[in-house]
């Protein structure tokens, strides 16, 4: 259940950031996380649209313990929390444009 575990004791002390009156979107990224970079863009827009809405980046590297303890395996990982920080989902990756092409497009796995 990844990104789900431990989602409902999530507060400002404990991602050390204020959240947003309505929601706060929780983002754990890294350094070289290619994919995380557009999604800081997205969230960022987001937040930066709707009002009492929060984004919150978190460092994975720097935060192991919360991540362990949130059981988030990669990045981006996104938690949406409400204004009590009570529920979450979990939407993993990048945003994708609606014009792209799935990742399987053109692929082929056999012969």
């Amino acid at each position: 259940m990844d990104g789900q575990a431990g989602a409902e004791r999530l507060d400002a002390a404990r991602l050390g950031a204020e959240l947003g009156e309505r929601a706060t979107l929780v983002q754990f990224s890294t350094a070289f996380c290619q994919p995380c970079r557009a999604t800081r863009r997205t969230l960022a827009e987001v937040a930066g649209m709707v009002e009492g809405v929060a984004h919150v980046e978190i460092d994975a590297e720097a935060r192991l313990a919360l991540v362990r303890d949130l059981g988030i395996s990669r990045t981006p990982t996104v938690l949406v929390l409400d204004a009590g920080a009570g529920s979450s989902a979990g939407p993993r990756g990048s945003p994708v444009p609606s014009t792209s092409s799935p990742p399987s497009a053109g692929r082929s796995d056999g012969p």
